[in-house]
């Protein structure tokens, strides 16, 4: 484990006042979490201008090509996340840190230069490689910076750019694509990542790393093939439309045997690559288990709701973007409020009101159609639901993180991440087949599909003849009359109420899984919690030197 630098004068690590010192500390990750978070995001609405910018033949490419630009970057992320707390010993946080930054930037510009799809998912998989351990160690030098006391106000800080990753993508990756080119939004993260390079290594104090064990190169052929397997498995799922296809089942079987595999093996050796005896500390698991439960099912719902604005409400991504920023303002509102009571009663008592909070709100969106109002009803709800995310996600991992001494940060951090990793791809699999098998399975949705497909360029006279095989289309159209304009708008107007009305279901669906989150929430502690962080360590050293 590495070991901080000499400081000339010691920090009250019991200190519940928020420095200057710390703040600085807070600054660097922050900046590095949103470099991350925010380029998972902003090139979900560029998918539609790699189809034709990297067209072969001037024929577009598949969304399924183009969306391996997204799938390399999650998969390359996940794979790396397990090295962290080995890394973090063998080479000092600040140096890995400021690897991962250097790694990221140059992946970006590399991105921004690609020529051909296969060059842009290739360059994506660097910037995942850089952008997988900026998180986790993010999380480790937090809460060394924080130390006991001021962890829950600290963690709100972390939590801000998973916030604003989501609302801030679409709206930054339209507005760049619109107003000067695709390129952009990998060349951004040029002056971002050369800042944030300076920053680091000004406010990032030196440590001395002091490796005291081997790499555990079994678990990593284990690990990071596994994970990367069975997410690509569970990723396939929305194209696939089921869970039962050869590809979903043979990937996401492939990687679960060797996930099932490392769990096996790594209570045998002494220093395993993911440390799964952490799980024997209650707190640790039962936190572990609720933020499982709650990502899978918010993050699944998030994923609706851009998309319920552009495909029902046919906004664009840059429209939907800002339509989405409520969510994000009411989060920013009870985020720092929660970190603070995190920091003096024990989550227990906070996370319930939050998750409450959520589901009152995905209950609500339940009740969306194709016309519902946006400032009498949908915009209210998602502060809501922002209200209530600020309330939980960063409280269930404080608790977690409090129960680590502090020497296990590192390694408790990559599990967190891991576990939230996992837990989101597993919930937007879940959510994107119940929306896709809602809308196949509406009549009204899929004849209307397969009517505009076959129709294309006919003549009045042929769609007349066509009509008989969409009985639903007929219906709509016959009730206009022979005004066919009128005829169209109101097909129109009833297939937009009918998608309206899926995505309804689909956030009933949502719904009842943030319900089953109150379940392990319920065991979360609500006495007084004791921090373990200063067991291991001097409390009278700097608590911002990290790992």
């Amino acid at each position: 484990m590495s070991t901080p630098a000499p400081v000339d004068a010691p920090v009250d690590a019991y200190s519940d006042k928020i420095d200057g010192a710390v703040l600085k500390v807070a600054g660097v990750v922050v900046l590095g979490a949103i470099m991350s978070i925010l380029d998972i995001t902003v090139v979900n609405v560029a998918l539609p201008t790699f189809e034709t910018e990297f067209a072969k033949n001037g024929e577009p490419l598949a969304y399924s090509t183009v969306a391996w630009t997204v799938t390399a970057y999650t998969l390359a992320l996940a794979a790396v996340i397990p090295l962290t707390g080995w890394a973090a010993d063998r080479f000092g946080t600040k140096r890995l840190y400021m690897l991962a930054i250097g790694l990221f930037t140059a992946g970006s510009v590399l991105c921004a230069a690609a020529t051909s799809i296969d060059m842009l998912i290739l360059f994506r998989v660097v910037q995942g490689l850089g952008g997988g351990l900026l998180m986790p160690l993010g999380m480790t030098i937090m809460t060394r910076a924080a130390g006991p006391h001021r962890m829950g106000r600290l963690m709100a800080i972390l939590g801000v750019p998973m916030l604003l990753g989501p609302i801030l993508g679409p709206i930054l990756g339209g507005y760049l694509i619109d107003t000067v080119s695709w390129h952009w939004i990998f060349l951004i993260n040029l002056p971002l990542g050369l800042i944030a390079l300076l920053y680091a290594a000004w406010a990032l104090p030196k440590d001395r790393p002091q490796p005291s064990e081997s790499f555990d190169v079994l678990g990593m052929a284990m690990m990071s093939p596994g994970l990367a397997m069975f997410l690509y498995g569970i990723s396939s799922i929305p194209g696939e439309g089921t869970f039962f296809s050869a590809k979903v089942m043979g990937w996401g079987t492939a990687g679960l045997l060797l996930l099932i595999a490392f769990v096996v093996y790594s209570f045998k050796p002494e220093h395993p690559l993911l440390d799964l005896r952490l799980f024997a500390n209650r707190r640790l698991t039962v936190a572990t288990i609720t933020m499982f439960i709650f990502a899978a099912a918010f993050f699944g719902g998030l994923l609706l709701v851009p998309t319920y604005f552009q495909n029902v409400r046919h906004e664009d991504a840059l429209h939907a973007g800002l339509l989405v920023a409520p969510q994000g303002i009411g989060a920013m509102l009870t985020m720092p409020i929660a970190g603070a009571l995190a920091d003096k009663k024990p989550v227990g008592k906070i996370v319930p009101f939050g998750l409450v909070a959520i589901i009152v709100g995905m209950f609500l969106l339940s009740r969306v159609d194709g016309t519902t109002s946006y400032w009498g009803y949908i915009i209210p709800v998602l502060f809501l639901l922002g209200l209530g995310m600020g309330g939980t996600m960063m409280p269930i991992m404080t608790s977690a993180i409090k129960t680590l001494t502090a020497h296990q940060v590192a390694r408790g951090s990559t599990l967190l991440n891991i576990t939230q990793q996992i837990a989101s791809s597993v919930g937007v699999a879940i959510m994107s087949v119940v929306l896709t098998t809602g809308l196949k399975n509406d009549a009204l949705v899929s004849q209307a599909a397969a009517f505009g497909e076959a129709s294309k360029g006919m003549s009045p006279g042929a769609v007349q003849q066509l009509l008989p095989q969409f009985p639903k289309v007929a219906e709509i159209l016959a009730s206009a009359g022979q005004d066919a304009a009128a005829g169209q708008a109101a097909l129109a107007s009833a297939v937009a109420d009918a998608m309206g009305k899926v995505f309804g279901n689909s956030f009933l669906v949502a719904a009842f899984l943030v319900l089953l989150t109150l379940i392990p929430a319920l065991f979360l502690p609500r006495k007084e919690e004791e921090s373990h962080l200063l067991d291991d360590e001097d409390a009278t050293a700097a608590p911002v030197f990290v790992h």
